[in-house]
């Protein structure tokens, strides 16, 4: 299954911007559903992103939606609305932990059925830190059904917890932001899923979306939410390994091939033992998975 670099938030209501999604080069698009349309256009927006997902071209972005919470009516309503079409994915806002996941693959388990769907063929990405018990229960999704993506998101993190800002006076994350933003990593890898970095919401500051990228791919993500068609290009450079980086990955692992035996080597006048075995392997098979 394929990384996802990039996934790009587009409004369900806006034919506009449901038509440009397709051209700006995210690896998949996430049709919203939720906090980009009012609650009175939210008929209108599930028959336009049903349409939308019958008739786009898949070949370049996979074509995901975010529903709303499942604490709402609107959320049945949604995944009944679009599920028929086929999206190979739903994102699940104010997700509490597995639990959710469970009721949501039920869900998505009826609507397979009754419109001859493949079973399990819609996967889920959980946004997994959006409520004050959300974060208790990060390293318990192991095993849950059609997850693919676990991600965080901060600014409804921070609307649960009354905060008046999640950022400090240089603009970075304050501590449970930061928290929340470790323990999502930690879970994602833990269950064996791809972790998925939150939204830069100052969309004009390429320089600060670049820092944020590089700091997510340093830790350990693999992609990136963007909220704008401008950020994808960044996001997408950021997270594909660089040339020195593969033929690095490469020079470890023939390294390691020549000495089966060896727990350590000298590779160029540097030490490198399994760790950075595993990392090579890892850039590669990202590379691999990238291209899929």
């Amino acid at each position: 299954m394929s990384v996802l670099r990039s996934m790009l938030f587009v409004p369900g209501d806006s034919e506009k911007k449901l038509a440009k999604g397709a051209s700006v080069g995210a690896d998949a698009l996430i049709l919203d559903l939720e906090d980009a349309v009012a609650a009175s256009r939210r008929p209108v927006a599930r028959e336009m992103v049903h349409e939308y997902l019958r008739n786009a071209d898949r070949s370049q972005s996979e074509l995901w939606v975010r529903i709303n919470p499942l604490d709402t009516a609107d959320a049945l309503r949604d995944v009944t609305a679009v599920a028929r079409a086929r999206p190979d994915g739903i994102a699940l806002p104010k997700c509490d932990g597995p639990h959710h996941i469970l009721k949501l693959s039920h869900y998505l388990d009826a609507m397979e059925i009754e419109h001859g769907i493949p079973q399990g063929s819609i996967a889920i990405c959980a946004i997994a830190t959006e409520t004050a018990v959300a974060p208790f229960s990060l390293g318990q999704y192991k095993g849950a059904p059609r997850l693919r993506v676990l991600t965080w998101g901060a600014e409804d993190l921070a609307a649960a917890l009354g905060a008046s800002s999640n950022k400090d006076e240089h603009g970075e994350y304050t501590a449970p932001y930061v928290l929340a933003r470790s323990l999502c990593l930690f879970g994602a890898h833990a269950a064996g899923v791809q972790p998925l970095d939150t939204v830069c919401p100052d969309f004009r500051n390429s320089a600060r979306l670049q820092r944020e990228c590089e700091d997510a791919r340093r830790d350990g993500y693999l992609g990136k939410i963007a909220i704008h068609p401008d950020q994808v290009a960044v996001i997408n450079a950021a997270f594909t390994p660089s040339a020195a980086e593969i033929e690095h990955a490469q020079a470890v692992i023939a390294a390691f091939a020549a000495n089966p035996d060896a727990g350590a080597l000298n590779l160029n006048g540097k030490m490198i033992d399994m760790p950075h075995l595993k990392q090579a392997e890892r850039i590669l098979a990202l590379v691999s998975r990238a291209k899929a």
